[in-house]
């Protein structure tokens, strides 16, 4: 088993890049990446861990795109030191910081007594992401969980969301493939696009250079893995797969399976390294 779609307390999960390794070691994982929101900050640190206790780990990223909706690519086997990476995620820091204030401004609009140094604080120095407004929500009592605080208010669509982005999909998928990365289009059915729709939008990032998209993911029913492992099939592309792994920020997902019953095989991986090997 492979999880290729976790987070760390450098973006908005809730264990350290050691802690996370060390926890999908013992959880039984053969191979695991470490895709912070717009960061790589936790990668060497996860890669040493990996290295020093016999697990996988794959450098990876996952980037936030300019969408109606929501669109999230992941880069995997990038170079974290690359030039190219370094200067494009000042800029991305940028912006998000921009999104991350004016999701505050929503929520105390709304009625909700909260401010950015409270989130700040809940981030412990990591970029503040949405998950740490859910968190700083149910500390204060205005929601019983993270997933109801997203589910209500700051998930695409909700009243406290915004959707400033720095990069379009195919520049975060141009960017990946130019720090010698392969990009994969995260859970498709956050986009909320038809199926027609979507269809087009991944053959359109596909000429960008988009390697594969999530075909193994914790919301997917069995319907919707099948679909998107079939539309990946007839386009020539990878799928990968993953939890989207937060630990207690997300405590109903748990590492490599998710809501308890995904399974992704080592093989997935082993397609992904075969034609990197190719590139």
């Amino acid at each position: 088993m492979i999880d290729l779609h976790t987070h760390s307390t450098r973006s908005d999960g809730s264990m350290s890049p050691i802690e996370l390794i060390d926890h999908a070691k013992k959880s039984g994982l053969e191979a695991i990446s470490l895709t912070d929101h717009d960061t790589a900050d936790g990668v060497k640190e996860a890669m040493t861990r990996g290295a020093e206790i016999g697990i996988e780990v794959v450098p990876g990223i996952e980037l936030s795109a300019q969408s109606d909706t929501e669109t999230h690519i992941l880069g995997y086997f990038i170079d974290i030191d690359h030039p190219a990476l370094k200067e494009a995620l000042v800029k991305i820091k940028e912006t998000r910081s921009i999104r991350s204030q004016r999701n505050c401004e929503k929520l105390r609009a709304l009625g909700y007594d909260v401010s950015m140094e409270e989130a700040k604080q809940v981030a412990g120095g990591a970029l503040v992401c949405r998950a740490h407004f859910a968190r700083l929500l149910v500390d204060k009592g205005y929601m019983p969980s993270v997933k109801l605080a997203f589910d209500t208010l700051l998930a695409n669509g909700k009243p406290a969301y915004d959707d400033t982005q720095y990069l379009t999909a195919a520049q975060a998928v141009g960017l990946i493939n130019e720090i010698g990365g392969m990009a994969f289009l995260a859970h498709l059915h956050l986009t909320r696009k038809p199926d027609d729709v979507l269809e087009q939008f991944v053959i359109e990032l596909k000429e960008a250079g988009l390697a594969g998209i999530e075909g193994y993911y914790t919301e997917y029913t069995p319907e919707l893995q099948d679909k998107y492992q079939t539309m990946a099939k007839r386009l020539g592309l990878l799928i990968s797969g993953g939890t989207d792994f937060h630990a207690a920020m997300k405590p109903h997902i748990s590492i490599g399976v998710g809501l308890g019953n995904l399974n992704i095989p080592y093989s997935v991986l082993e397609n992904i390294k075969k034609a990197r090997s190719k590139k």
